[in-house]
């Protein structure tokens, strides 16, 4: 047991590294400060750019784009595939979905020799199991880690289809010209999980109709049992079994009456969409770039400004936008370090794909070198181990 929770820890604290052990292919990424970007790359559809930036002391969000066979064979089916994940509490539960969630995917792709709706919610499922075995296995040494949990965005193109499952509070956003203007509109593709959302404080009073506090106005925020904004995600297995919401998880994780049925749930909101010639980008985002930006302001970064770096941009431009918030100068917010940076953003993750229409047709019959880019972070010394999950605020991702 012991030997397991060092090996994770371990694991936790070497960003870039796949689920055996070897660098992933993510070498082309830059580290400036607390910002990883890459600017360009090219997938089976067309180009993407991607960047992080950390505010956290330990990164939670965590990211990846893959692009190749989606199954086990290299038959295919062949398309893209693209994650965000933002954790919360920590960075555990983040970089295990990073680490199992694709893989499941192409598993369950092989077995049914096609990309479905089934396919994904059956991986998002067994990510989720995986990740609730790994917690009851820590509980007696490593118990807070039931109380880390995370969003999960996911986006896969596959024969001329675009999948979007969602879990929590990221955003996947598509740009859409309209024929007769030319304008670039946004269009909202993921459905969000947000107690501050009225369709979903109704549906957790539904859920829940003998429970008057399932959802609290608490210090102008609306939560979940008074902790946490998000209704559903990964992790969080103190609001999912109650054997895990008891001593000697900490105080304020703790429920003062025990519940028989989960609090939050695992089963992702799955959105299937026809591309066709009009669609121009999808912008993949943690929560933390749509605190500062509308749907539409950053459809229309993107539409106006060149490809290349356009992830990096974005970031950049939610930076300033946090500074000018705290009136200060965005030179004086870069010179705060990770931890202290928290108090002034979130970290924040942006994936935008564009969509090439004249390759789109045959992507998924043509074979592609497979690429594999996972976002990165400031990485710590080996020998550095501190602990994975912390005591901030777990209410809000």
């Amino acid at each position: 047991m012991l030997s397991e929770l060092v090996n994770f820890l371990k694991a936790c604290f070497r960003p870039g590294l796949d689920g055996n052990g070897r660098t992933s292919s993510d070498s082309g990424g830059k580290q400036d400060g607390l910002l990883w970007y890459k600017d360009a790359g090219q997938h089976l559809c067309g180009e993407f750019s991607m960047a992080v930036v950390q505010a956290n002391n330990l990164l939670e969000d965590q990211s990846q784009i893959e692009s190749g066979s989606l199954s086990l064979n290299e038959s295919g089916p062949y398309g893209t595939f693209v994650g965000v994940y933002d954790g919360h509490g920590g960075p555990e539960t983040s970089r295990f979905i990073n680490n199992h969630l694709f893989q499941h995917l192409k598993r369950f792709t092989t077995e049914q020799q096609s990309m479905s709706v089934d396919v994904i919610r059956k991986a998002f499922q067994a990510t989720e199991e995986g990740f609730m075995s790994l917690v009851s296995q820590l509980w007696p040494i490593s118990p807070q880690i039931a109380a880390v949990g995370s969003c999960c965005l996911v986006g896969v193109i596959c024969n001329g289809t675009l999948y979007i499952a969602n879990l929590g509070d990221s955003r996947a956003v598509l740009g859409r010209t309209v024929k007769a203007t030319g304008e670039v509109l946004a269009m909202q593709l993921s459905t969000e999980h947000n107690a501050s959302i009225e369709s979903i404080r109704q549906e957790l009073h539904s859920l829940h109709p003998d429970d008057s506090n399932i959802v609290v106005l608490k210090h102008n925020v609306w939560r979940v049992k008074g902790i946490i904004q998000i209704s559903r995600c990964i992790g969080d297995v103190y609001l999912k079994k109650a054997e895990f919401n008891r001593e000697p998880l900490y105080p304020k994780f703790r429920l003062h009456e025990p519940f028989k049925r989960p609090i939050l749930s695992s089963e992702p909101s799955i959105l299937t969409h026809q591309l066709q010639p009009q669609d121009q980008f999808i912008i993949f985002a943690s929560d933390g770039l749509w605190e500062h930006f509308s749907n539409q302001e950053a459809v229309d970064i993107v539409q106006n400004n060149p490809h290349a770096g356009i992830a990096r941009r974005m970031v950049k431009t939610a930076l300033k936008a946090a500074a000018k918030k705290r009136e200060m100068r965005y030179s004086d917010l870069n010179k705060i370090d990770r931890g202290v940076r928290r108090h002034f953003h979130d970290d924040i993750t942006v994936i935008v794909v564009f969509l090439e229409s004249s390759v789109m047709s045959r992507a998924s019959t043509v074979k592609f070198p497979s690429i594999s880019v996972k976002g990165g972070g400031v990485s710590l010394p080996h020998n550095s181990l501190a602990p994975c999950t912390t005591t901030t605020d777990n209410g809000s991702t």
